[in-house]
C-alpha cells in the first residue's frame, strides 16, 4: 500500500475528467489494505473517498480535503452449486477493484448466463451493487447472491445479503447511507464499504433470453427470446458506444458520469399530465399511500423542454455540454471543469421543472458541488 500527498487530481481518475487534489491517496491492492486505510481515516476522523473507476462521481473543482482510497485489487473465483431445474448453477466471486465489463466479458467466454446485458458499463465491480446497476432489462439485484464488505460503524467485516441489501431503482441500502456528499466530505463514502461481490450465474453453455425490446430489435429476435451470449454482448456495446457510453478517450462524448440524471418514478397521475406520447412503465405501488406509480424517461422530459443533444455550450463557452449522441450525458468536451458541468445540469434540471413540474435527480454522486 502507497501513500501520495497532494500529488494526485480526481480529474486524472474519474471518467468525467473534472475534479481537483485530495489531500493524499492511498492506493491499496488487497482486501486488507482496503480495511486498514478506511479505519485509519475513520480513526482519524479523517474524511475518506473509496474511489474505483470514478464514473459515478462529479468532484468539486476545490478537491477532496481528506485521504482517497483508490481500489486496486483483482481477482474471479467460482464455486458450482447444485444444479435446479437441470440448468447448473455457478457462483462467481469478484474482489471490488474488478474492472466492471472486464468481469463481464469473462462471465460470457465461461458460458455463464446473467451478466451479458450489463455490458460496456465503467467502473469496478464493488460499486455496482451500491447504485443496483442495470441496462437493457438487467439489473445487479437479478443475480447477485451476497457482498462482503466493511461496516464502517462497527469497524468490523461483514457480509450482506441480496435481501439485507434493499434494492430498488438504482439504489441500494449503501447507497441511502451517501447521506449529502455534496456539504459534507464525511459523507463521501456510506457506511459499508464493498469489498468483493458474489453473484449466482447460471451455466447456460452459449444462449441467454433477451429482455429488452431494443435490444431483442437488434439482434433480429423477439423479446424473450434466446441469442446467443456472445451476439448479446457485442449488441450491447454497439448500443451503448451510439450513445456514447462506451469509454473512448478519442470521444468526448464518452468524457462523463453516464447518465446523468435517474428517470424519475411519479405518481401515475402525475403522468396524465403529460403527453400521450410520453414514454412511461409501471413502477408498482407507493408503500405508505398505496398509489400507483409510473418511471418516466428522463431524456424525453428533457428533450422535449427544449434540451437537445449539445445544449449547454453556449453557456460555458464550448467547454461542457449535453452528449452529441444522448441528452440524458453530461459531457466534459476537452476543457471543463466542474463547475462547468454543474452549470449546464442546473439548467437542464430547472428547465424541465419549468415545463413539466418534475424534479430531475442526479444518478452520479456530487461530491463538494450540488445543483
Amino acid at each position: 500500500m502507497s501513500t501520495q500527498v497532494n500529488t494526485e487530481a480526481l480529474a486524472a481518475h474519474t471518467t468525467s475528467r473534472v475534479g481537483g487534489p485530495a489531500q493524499a491517496w492511498v492506493v491499496a491492492d488487497t482486501e486488507k489494505q482496503i480495511v486498514e486505510a478506511i479505519r485509519e481515516a475513520d480513526q482519524a476522523d479523517t474524511p475518506v473517498l473509496v474511489l474505483g473507476g470514478g464514473s459515478n462521481i462529479l468532484a468539486a473543482d476545490a478537491g477532496f480535503p481528506g485521504t482517497v482510497v483508490r481500489l486496486a485489487t483483482t481477482g474471479i473465483s467460482t464455486e458450482e452449486l447444485t444444479a435446479d431445474s437441470g440448468q447448473p448453477r455457478v457462483r462467481v466471486t469478484v474482489a471490488a477493484g474488478h474492472v466492471w465489463d472486464d468481469v463481464v466479458a469473462w462471465t460470457v467466454d465461461q458460458g455463464l448466463t446473467g451478466l451479458e446485458a450489463l455490458s460496456g458499463i465503467p467502473g469496478c465491480a464493488g460499486a455496482t451493487p451500491v447504485q443496483n446497476v442495470g441496462a437493457y432489462g438487467a439489473d445487479i439485484a437479478q443475480t447477485l447472491h451476497q457482498i462482503r464488505a466493511l461496516d464502517r460503524a462497527t469497524g468490523e467485516v461483514v457480509e450482506l445479503s441480496n435481501a439485507e441489501l434493499e434494492f430498488g431503482y438504482r439504489d441500494s441500502i449503501i447507497k441511502r447511507t451517501l447521506a449529502d456528499a455534496a456539504t459534507d466530505p464525511r459523507a463521501a463514502t456510506p457506511r459499508w464499504v464493498v469489498l468483493s461481490v458474489e453473484f449466482d450465474l447460471r451455466r447456460s453453455g452459449s444462449e441467454a433470453p433477451v429482455r429488452y425490446a431494443q435490444l431483442a430489435r437488434a439482434l433480429g429476435v423477439e423479446e424473450g427470446e434466446h441469442a446467443s451470449l456472445q451476439a448479446v454482448r457485442d449488441h450491447v456495446l454497439q448500443l451503448r458506444a451510439g450513445k456514447g457510453m462506451v469509454l473512448n478517450a478519442d470521444d468526448h462524448d464518452t468524457w462523463s458520469t453516464g447518465s446523468f440524471f435517474t428517470n424519475p418514478i411519479v405518481p401515475a397521475a402525475l403522468r396524465a399530465q403529460l403527453p400521450d406520447t410520453a414514454p412511461a412503465f409501471g413502477a408498482g405501488e407507493d408503500p405508505e399511500s398505496g398509489e400507483a406509480l409510473v418511471k418516466l424517461s428522463a431524456a424525453w422530459l428533457i428533450e422535449h423542454a427544449g434540451f437537445p443533444r449539445g445544449f449547454g455550450t453556449d453557456l460555458v463557452e464550448g467547454r461542457a455540454s449535453l452528449s452529441t449522441k444522448h441528452t440524458l450525458a453530461l459531457t466534459n468536451r476537452g476543457q471543463a471543469c466542474t463547475e462547468d458541468l454543474i452549470t449546464v445540469a442546473r439548467a437542464v434540471r430547472d428547465g424541465v421543472q419549468s415545463a413539466w413540474g418534475i424534479e430531475l435527480t442526479p444518478e452520479p454522486v456530487l461530491l463538494g458541488c450540488s445543483l
